[in-house]
């Protein structure tokens, strides 16, 4: 499989004109999940040089039939952040581009959601709220509608979610429970919004199992709430900076203590805060910026720059079995 380098990425980012004239064409990419070799119970990277390519590419959405890929790339120490689309048109994988909704340069967007039912896409951005007449940067939620004619124009989620905090990273269950991060201060915690007759109720701030610490970031949300996996920061348990952990919920909204993911998803990276698991239950998603000091050692400077695990943060996937193995029943 073609990689597609560095020069193709920063073009489709609108970063810059340059392209690299070596790589002219796009692989012919056919089936599900981009024509990838599904993973089992080892972490694999996904889509190496076309979604992880040795840029900073992280948070991933995945339409209901499967047929648009969502993912975020970053440049620098968040100095820029786009929201990047690879559609599937008859059958084949086009190359991925900057979505329509994310082409403005000078505002950063992230972490794309996509509702369980597909209606709505949620995502986050530092963009004025000029609708409101609110100009000043802030990362808020927006949200865009499902019609025939593909996603509406972009508008902010508003208050009571939104404030004048700082808030990340959307993730919705199907009854339209909105969970969120909501920064207070140096401190990030999980909050969470009921919806009730179409209006957002009072976010609440999670009971301390999810929010066992100072920082927590980024939570995914089960569609019928049975659990959720958090990126935690500053545990005993943790192997890097922050690691995933799981909460499950005995249907009762009684949240068991956070558990470990354990290796064949944490590591030493010191960034790993971004999951997600398919509709379907089957593939979990994340993200983390392992360095693999063999291929250093094998490749060089040059070659280990435009490639994934170059400790620049990637998108990785593996079978979610595992996942109802924590379960404290099992």
């Amino acid at each position: 499989m073609k990689r597609i380098l560095f020069g193709l990425f920063v073009a489709g980012l609108s970063f810059s004109g340059c392209t690299d004239e070596k790589q002219e064409t796009f692989p012919e990419l056919m089936g599900e999940y981009l024509g990838q070799i599904p993973p089992s119970d080892k972490a694999e990277l996904f889509a190496p040089g076309i979604v992880s390519t040795g840029m900073y590419e992280r948070d991933i959405a995945i339409s209901g039939d499967g047929k648009e890929i969502y993912y975020c790339v970053m440049l620098g120490n968040f100095d820029a952040s786009k929201i990047m689309v690879i559609k599937n048109v008859n059958g084949v994988w086009a190359k991925p581009v900057t979505a329509s909704f994310s082409t403005n340069a000078e505002y950063k967007d992230s972490e794309p959601c996509i509702s369980p039912d597909g209606s709505k896409f949620f995502f986050v951005s530092n963009r004025p709220d000029t609708a409101k007449g609110r100009t000043e940067l802030n990362f808020d939620i927006w949200v865009m509608d499902r019609s025939e004619g593909g996603w509406s124009e972009p508008y902010n989620l508003g208050v009571p979610v939104n404030t004048e905090q700082s808030e990340f990273f959307p993730s919705v269950t199907s009854d339209g429970t909105l969970y969120f991060t909501r920064d207070i201060g140096r401190e990030s915690y999980i909050f969470r919004s009921k919806l009730v007759g179409g209006e957002y109720t009072e976010p609440e701030k999670l009971n301390d199992k999810i929010n066992s610490t100072l920082n927590q970031f980024n939570a995914f949300i089960a569609p019928d709430e049975s659990y959720i996996i958090i990126p935690v920061f500053g545990r005993q348990e943790s192997i890097g900076a922050t690691d995933y952990f799981i909460c499950f919920n005995d249907g009762n909204d009684d949240w068991t203590d956070a558990i470990h993911l354990g290796e064949a998803v944490n590591s030493d990276s010191r960034q790993e805060y971004s999951p997600y698991v398919t509709r379907d239950g089957k593939y979990f998603f994340f993200m983390s910026s392992k360095f693999n000091k063999e291929k250093f050692d094998a490749t060089g400077t040059r070659e280990m720059h435009n490639s994934p695990e170059n400790g620049n943060p990637d998108i990785y996937w593996i079978s979610a079995d595992f996942i109802n193995l924590l379960k404290p029943s099992n």
